[in-house]
């Protein structure tokens, strides 16, 4: 199940390495730079890839990531857009996860048996829908299960020990821990000691589990990989992209990569 992402963890974890997992948002600033950003990850050192869908009320999401989704809307991006992304990427790679990250309204209105099948026809491995919870998401699931698809939900410093049973119990590849409340994007001061909580989801998962929100700095990242099985990041990335253009982006996901392998 979930091949992808599970060999991915399989073979860091026989280097004793960490996985680097960023994120962008698909079709920012358009298709074209977009399609670029997310073609050159692999060789710049991720892992595993966080492709956003936009949408217009991102309630989870700083300001970065809002703008960027908005940027991507303006352009033309829609649901279909992200798939045939990940297909022209397949072309050239078959063996980096990509996890498609956004809200459930588009996934809703699509159909959830119609987003698995061409999700899993694109050459995707996986989503995280960020407003949909446990209670509310057997349906997707469903739908995932059929197309050996993981759909990776997200635990917070406020899940206690009754929910977090409940969060891991129909996650696949990895559990997603979000190591500060509020929205992406956020200082990185306010991230909560990430050791203790990423054993407790451990223990009770038996799953990898990466850690995002917050993180900006090569020096964030490799604190953080100290005690995750990875580390996330998207605002920095998705800001220095929108600033200073793809050239410059990557070379801070290159400075990323370096500092969460070590």
């Amino acid at each position: 199940m979930t091949t992808r992402i599970n060999e991915t963890f399989k073979n860091l974890k026989q280097t004793n390495s960490k996985a680097f997992v960023a994120y962008i948002m698909g079709g920012d600033p358009d298709r074209e730079v977009s399609q670029k950003m997310l073609n050159a990850l692999p060789s710049s050192g991720v892992d595993i890839i966080e492709l956003g869908m936009p949408f217009t009320d991102p309630a989870a999401d700083g300001p970065i990531i809002e703008e960027a989704g908005l940027r991507a809307l303006e352009a033309g991006t829609t649901l279909s857009t992200i798939f045939e992304m990940a297909c022209e990427f397949r072309r050239i790679n078959s063996t980096t996860p990509i996890i498609i990250m956004g809200y459930c309204n588009p996934v809703h209105h699509m159909g959830y048996k119609l987003f698995a099948k061409k999700a899993k026809a694109s050459g995707i491995d996986g989503a995280i829908i960020v407003d949909l919870p446990p209670e509310e998401d057997s349906e997707l699931r469903e739908a995932f299960n059929l197309n050996d698809l993981a759909l990776i939900r997200l635990a917070t410093p406020n899940t206690d020990k009754n929910r977090l049973s409940r969060v891991v119990s129909g996650t696949k590849g990895f559990v997603y821990y979000v190591s500060m409340t509020g929205i992406t994007g956020a200082s990185s001061d306010r991230i909560n000691s990430v050791s203790e909580q990423v054993n407790r989801i451990r223990h009770a998962s038996n799953l990898p589990v990466v850690v995002g929100f917050g993180v900006k700095t090569p020096d964030d990242a490799q604190k953080i990989a100290h005690d995750a099985d990875g580390v996330v990041v998207g605002s920095a990335i998705v800001k220095e992209l929108n600033e200073k253009g793809v050239e410059p982006a990557l070379k801070l996901v290159r400075a990323l990569a370096k500092a969460v392998h070590k």
